[in-house]
């Protein structure tokens, strides 16, 4: 089993020429210090009496190199093939074509399992990740455009084009992709059932002392590091926030507008007592921010239990009188911490623009 991806190099100066793709070089170092493709190759079994040419591990890192490169295409494997001094043997991309129709559903599970055993070991050595902080993980779909309506698994999506919309959660700390599903151009924003999936599949590649205490059932007793999820409005569903709290899952996500909220949020303009200041993420005070509890003039009920309302105000720079501002509010409620938010427009000009937002506590 040989999964490293790149050879060895060494750097030193008075060279005359240019050596492309070195960028890709050193992600792909990083990816071999990390053991990420000899992980890989334990968990692909060999798809005939003998061991292939190219060890399905390294094949694996090397296509995400390429795509991390730009490529689209299996054919974009050659620009690697192209730098043998810092790729050394990369396959053809018909090997690459070959090695993910190798791929069966039972082989992709135990390659997560694989990404999840990497990811903790680098978890463990990194500062961004330790600690007893939430672990906070965000939640989003994208429209990626696909220029062919025989492209199986698309679907004409609500912008008027053709293509997937693939669904994400990445961790905040990190930046990395957790899990994602690949969907159809026509799949619902707020499809409950793609948010749990996507939320559960997450938890499972976060390390297990993180995970422990956030699948779905386990006694909040066992929870050693809370975990909020942040979503936008697609997230604002009864049946995803329950979800979370059947978890012991923190959420925030944007909330949809009704006249209920609206009316909430014009009940506090001018009455600057219960308002207080909003500040950056540092702590530092947000010059023209503030926030007010409007948790008592908007019915809760049908969120997990003890939420809160709370709105944020950012004052809008003077616009011409034809411009509109923008009020939202945000809904938070939480195991840990929970919030919702919702948008809607002012039919005002030049108004200060809201943000409302509902927390609770198990």
């Amino acid at each position: 089993m040989h999964g490293n991806s790149t050879r060895r190099l060494v750097v030193a100066s008075g060279g005359d020429q240019v050596v492309g793709h070195v960028g890709l070089h050193a992600l792909g170092a990083f990816a071999d210090r990390l053991g990420l493709g000899n992980a890989l190759s334990s968990r692909i079994p060999p798809p005939g009496e003998r061991m292939p040419l190219h060890d399905r591990g390294k094949v694996l890192v090397q296509s995400m190199l390429m795509l991390a490169g730009g490529g689209e295409s299996c054919a974009d494997i050659e620009h690697l093939r192209a730098q043998v001094d810092l790729f050394g043997s990369t396959p053809s991309d018909s090997t690459v074509f070959r090695a993910f129709h190798e791929i069966t559903p039972h082989t992709r599970d135990a390659l997560a399992g694989a990404f999840a055993e990497v990811r903790s070991e680098a978890w463990r050595r990194s500062t961004a990740t330790k600690g007893t902080a939430p672990v906070i993980v965000d939640i989003d779909a994208s429209l990626v455009e696909i220029h062919t309506e025989s492209k199986e698994g698309t679907g004409p999506h609500y912008k008027g084009g053709w293509g997937f919309h693939p669904m994400f959660c990445f961790a905040d700390a990190t930046g990395e992709a957790l899990s994602g599903l690949l969907r159809p151009g026509n799949a619902g924003a707020n499809t409950v059932a793609d948010h749990v999936s996507v939320l559960d599949a997450a938890v499972a590649q976060l390390p297990a002392e993180i995970a422990l205490g956030h699948h779905a059932g386990d006694d909040g007793a066992l929870v050693a590091r809370p975990l909020v999820v942040r979503t936008d409005s697609a997230g604002c569903t009864h049946g995803f926030v329950w979800a979370c709290r059947a978890r012991n899952i923190g959420f925030f996500v944007v909330a949809r507008s009704n006249a209920q909220v609206h009316a909430a949020i014009f009940d506090t303009v001018g009455l600057e007592e219960i308002w207080a200041p909003a500040l950056h993420q540092d702590g530092s005070p947000r010059e023209g921010a503030a926030v007010a509890d409007l948790s008592e003039l908007v019915d809760l009920t049908e969120w997990p239990a003890a939420p809160g309302l709370s709105c944020a105000e950012n004052r809008c720079t003077p616009v011409p009188s034809t411009a509109c501002s923008r009020h939202s509010s945000t809904a938070t409620g939480v195991t840990t911490a929970t919030r919702t938010a919702i948008r809607s427009n002012s039919i005002r000009p030049c108004a200060p623009t809201h943000t409302s937002s509902f927390t609770s506590s198990a």
